[in-house]
């Protein structure tokens, strides 16, 4: 059997790194189709997946629109060529290679924001497979599993550290140490929308190096280190979940970290402008379960921040919490392995039962969608007050 995804951010190749090795394991033939953005060929690289990449797109906003075109030919190309059998990936690249190729199209996605591309992809797919926590109903080839993209390679079956970060950070056994994630906002999904301003990352890496050493991720690029208290984060990009897990704190205006140091029960502060009344289901639950904190005020996310850090029972209190509330969770690459074959044992996801797999279900499209709590009722240590 041969598989093609596509993992167009460096995210997606976590997602589907691991399905990719278990099936070639396997005896199946995969290949990955990548878009050259941030990290995502280097993370390839580094996990020795089977690749080509199909274009680039850079950081800055509206860069995507004006490579389209070129990516699109790539990919109806290639896909021709390599004639696949199956096409796992997420959204219109995904959807545009299985129309091309005629066979069954399995999407994976978390992002109920992104109108136009739903209304593009979900018609040419077989199945859409989302997080329980996904509050759009996009028809009756909608599915959905028990926790979230990210536990593809951080559930607790799947994630193993790969090094003494600590050692590779400079960083004492018993440290104290804050990851600050800065975002470039060059995605699709991130046209008009915002994150610190320039002056408030510095303010908080300020306020943050009183209390713990700070490391930041920027990527952008764009803020210089040089006139702040912190380091950068300069180890290769394939550690950074490790750092992640050890670290006391995690401050970010993306996304995608946010659920990772959920899982990996690290405290997470999320501060950009999609917080709000119709803010993503999975921010939602994570923080109704004392995981996470998504605060729009700068001065909240200073106050929250010095409050994790002084408390010396964080961590062991938000590591209780990420377990209980794993517990239900389901293994994501387990899944997409086990569509992947009984799609090569049937020749269609239809009749391969996808509702039968384990951990994944019809999406119900009578649920009411979760309200954010409002910041004043959640305290620091993680409860509700």
């Amino acid at each position: 059997m041969k598989y093609l995804f596509f993992t167009n951010t460096p995210a997606q190749v976590h997602q589907y790194r691991r399905a990719v090795a278990e099936l070639r394991d396997r005896g199946h033939e995969t290949l990955v189709l990548a878009r050259d953005y941030g990290c995502t060929e280097t993370l390839l690289d580094y996990y020795d997946l089977p690749y080509e990449l199909y274009g680039r797109c850079e950081t800055e906003k509206f860069s995507l629109a004006r490579e389209l075109p070129k990516h699109a030919a790539r990919i109806v190309w290639r896909t021709r060529e390599y004639d696949p059998d199956c096409v796992f990936g997420r959204g219109a690249y995904a959807a545009l290679a299985g129309t091309v190729a005629r066979v069954p199209v399995v999407l994976v996605d978390d992002s109920g924001n992104t109108d136009l591309d739903h209304a593009i992809s979900v018609p040419l797919a077989d199945a859409v497979l989302t997080p329980h926590t996904f509050e759009k109903d996009l028809g009756e080839k909608h599915y959905e599993f028990r926790g979230f993209k990210e536990l593809a390679y951080l559930h607790p079956e799947e994630f193993e550290p790969q090094t003494d970060v600590r050692d590779e950070l400079g960083v004492g056994p018993d440290e104290d140490f804050a990851l600050v994630r800065l975002n470039a906002f060059g995605s699709h999904h991130d046209v008009g929308k915002a994150g610190f301003t320039s002056e408030k990352r510095r303010e908080l890496v300020e306020a943050l190096a009183e209390d713990a050493a700070v490391f930041v991720s920027d990527e952008g690029g764009d803020m210089d280190l040089d006139r702040t208290p912190a380091r950068a984060f300069d180890l290769h990009p394939a550690l950074l979940h490790d750092a992640l897990a050890e670290a006391s704190l995690l401050v970010a205006d993306t996304q995608t970290m946010v659920t990772e140091a959920a899982l990996l029960g690290t405290p997470a502060i999320r501060s950009n402008s999609f917080v709000g009344d119709d803010d993503m289901g999975n921010f939602v639950e994570l923080e109704r379960e004392g995981l996470i904190y998504n605060l729009r005020e700068f001065d909240a996310v200073l106050d929250a921040a010095t409050d994790i850090l002084a408390d010396d029972d964080a961590d062991e209190r938000w590591r209780s919490l990420r377990d209980d509330y794993l517990a239900d969770k389901v293994n994501l690459t387990g899944v997409v392995v086990e569509v992947a074959e009984n799609v090569a044992a049937t020749g269609d996801v239809s009749v391969a039962g996808i509702d039968r797999v384990n951990g994944v279900s019809p999406r119900q499209d009578d649920r009411s969608a979760p309200r954010a709590l409002d910041p004043e009722t959640v305290r620091s240590d993680g409860g509700k007050r």
